[in-house]
């Protein structure tokens, strides 16, 4: 079950969980990283939808049936989370984010204090510097890109096997979901998280609940980094996966959906 909306005239495609949305029922928004979309979150967003929270997983500005351009920076990412909230008619929200999502999902929660109610930052840190080779990849659209980021951001399981439902090829699925990006797209995102330097101060901003949850293999977000962000923010609960990567929803799904609902059910 999905649902549109209209930011500046572009369509807003969003997944509900298969479940309708309903903007009187606590809400929480799914952030997906640089590259990525709605699909990601298939497992938490139907666990959420169907135990009483409406759910929003948009496909940001130009990521798969969303339309317009991919925004340049985090800053502007987490303006658009705002003008998603006005235009579902939510005063206020919770945000899961992964990835890129997870800095964005800092970042609106330091710039809306009054309008984010809790966090869960997966795969976060201070900052994403992203290797040169990966952004000159991406900039002129080499597919070596794709191989850099499923490499990369998948820990040593994943590389020989290891998904949960057998037959699915983590790193395979993964390169295929990243191919389908419209030109331009995968850069945007990483250049965004390249140029993103406010971790500490967004962290340190922000009021509301907070869960960081770590893959100890993690290459993109390494959990000394992200321990800084732990750190820095006022009320937040740590969970580590043991023998993870960073792409934690697809190498540990069970053991993430279970952190998360440690967190949300309290």
């Amino acid at each position: 079950m999905t649902i549109e909306f209209k930011i500046d005239r572009k369509k807003v495609f969003c997944a509900t969980g298969g479940q309708p949305f309903n903007a009187k029922k606590r809400t929480v928004i799914l952030i997906h990283g640089a590259g990525m979309d709605h699909s990601y979150w298939s497992l938490q967003s139907r666990w959420f939808a169907w135990h009483d929270w409406s759910v929003l997983a948009p496909d940001l500005p130009g990521h798969r049936d969303s339309g317009g351009r991919s925004l340049p920076s985090i800053e502007k990412m987490s303006a658009w989370i705002g003008h998603l909230m006005e235009e579902a008619g939510l005063k206020e929200a919770a945000l899961v984010g992964h990835s890129m999502g997870a800095i964005v999902a800092l970042q609106a929660a330091a710039d809306m204090p009054n309008r984010v109610n809790r966090i869960a930052l997966l795969g976060v840190a201070d900052a994403i510097p992203v290797h040169p080779d990966l952004l000159e990849a991406a900039k002129i659209n080499d597919p070596l890109a794709y191989d850099l980021v499923t490499s990369w951001g998948h820990g040593r399981n994943a590389h020989f096997g290891g998904n949960q439902q057998p037959g699915i090829w983590m790193l395979g699925s993964g390169r295929q979901l990243l191919a389908r990006n419209r030109p331009g797209v995968l850069y945007s995102d990483l250049h965004a998280c390249n140029e993103w330097k406010n971790g500490l101060n967004a962290a340190r901003k922000t009021r509301c609940r907070a869960l960081v949850i770590i893959g100890d293999g993690d290459q993109m977000t390494p959990p000394k980094r992200t321990q800084l962000i732990v750190d820095a923010l006022p009320e937040c609960k740590r969970v580590v996966l043991e023998k993870c990567g960073h792409m934690m929803m697809q190498e540990q799904p069970d053991q993430t959906l279970d952190a998360l609902i440690a967190e949300f059910q309290n």
